[in-house]
């Protein structure tokens, strides 16, 4: 199965851009966006694991949606904090919230996300070794954004460690990985970042300019293909495609083109985005009719996207 979907679900900008500016506070934009996408990036593990509390409390606000799976940011520890050795703690406050997410069937994958600077060699591989050794058992995914983890020799490391790796569309300056389709360890993914090339290694840029970037559709046809192609690869169960050019809604756009590009129809909107990007998403999208809908403004506090 393929699942589309942006990365988080609520953001300083999404009111006006994504769902109306005038919610109220208790409106749950996560429980929102599960109505019209089966899969969405957790980005805030990232930065700290999270309680399977938390883990628990947004399976429950998916509940309407059978086929929504989350796929989980690595907590960057291991991926970018690589002075020292992680410890069993570590790894235990980080599988312990995954545990709720694999026990109820809702998780996709776990992506380890590295810089530019991680670069092939024997250091790398014995960190990603031991990052396979630790996740064992988990749908694990690599990205890396160097262009020599490209070569044959160095894709091989990902195969026989069986863990995906993430197939990437971003800004391609000096040595970066160039988009494809690759697939290893039983996962397909792919992110998009967009193309902001002026914003994308300028120094004290901040993540909504780096990342404000609208795809075309011209843009996108070369990854449906792609796309397709990751689906129909041997051994490949599901392929999880992410937007994270999330800046004033437009990873969500995006992800509905993508969609719709993919299943040859229009799909639903959520109303307030189709407005905002009405000249793209006109002929892939419908604003859907939300009026007969349950109202998602009684729903518990929303917590860490």
């Amino acid at each position: 199965m393929i699942r589309i979907g942006p990365a988080g679900w609520s953001y300083p900008d999404s009111p006006g851009h994504v769902y109306a500016a005038g919610v109220p506070a208790r409106f749950d934009a996560l429980a929102y966006l599960a109505r019209y996408f089966d899969v969405i990036e957790i980005n805030s593990t990232f930065y700290r694991p999270q309680p399977p509390r938390t883990f628990a409390s947004w399976v429950r606000r998916v509940a309407p949606n059978p086929a929504f799976r989350f796929t989980v940011k690595l907590w960057q520890r291991f991926t970018h904090e690589r002075a020292g050795p992680w410890t069993p703690e570590d790894i235990r406050q980080v599988t312990e919230g995954l545990a709720v997410l694999r026990d109820e069937g809702r998780l996709g994958a776990l992506l380890a996300q590295f810089p530019w600077s991680f670069k092939p060699g024997p250091p790398a591989k014995d960190l990603l070794a031991r990052l396979a050794e630790a996740f064992r058992g988990l749908p694990l995914v690599v990205e890396v954004r160097h262009g020599e983890w490209g070569y044959p020799e160095h894709l091989d490391t990902f195969t026989g460690l069986g863990v995906g790796i993430a197939n990437i569309d971003q800004p391609l300056i000096g040595q970066s990985l160039t988009p494809a389709a690759r697939a290893a360890g039983g996962v397909g993914y792919v992110r998009f970042h967009g193309r902001n090339y002026e914003h994308w290694f300028a120094e004290r840029e901040d993540t909504a300019q780096r990342y404000d970037y609208l795809y075309t559709v011209k843009e996108l046809a070369p990854w449906v293909e792609r796309i397709r192609t990751l689906g129909a690869t041997g051994g490949v169960a599901d392929v999880y495609v992410i937007t994270n050019n999330h800046y004033e809604g437009k990873g969500p756009a995006n992800a509905l083109m993508l969609r719709s590009m993919l299943e040859r129809r229009k799909v639903p909107a959520p109303p307030v985005l189709f407005q905002t990007y009405r000249e793209s998403l006109a002929p892939y999208a419908e604003p859907a009719d939300e009026a007969s809908e349950p109202s998602l403004f009684s729903s518990p506090p929303p917590e860490t996207r």
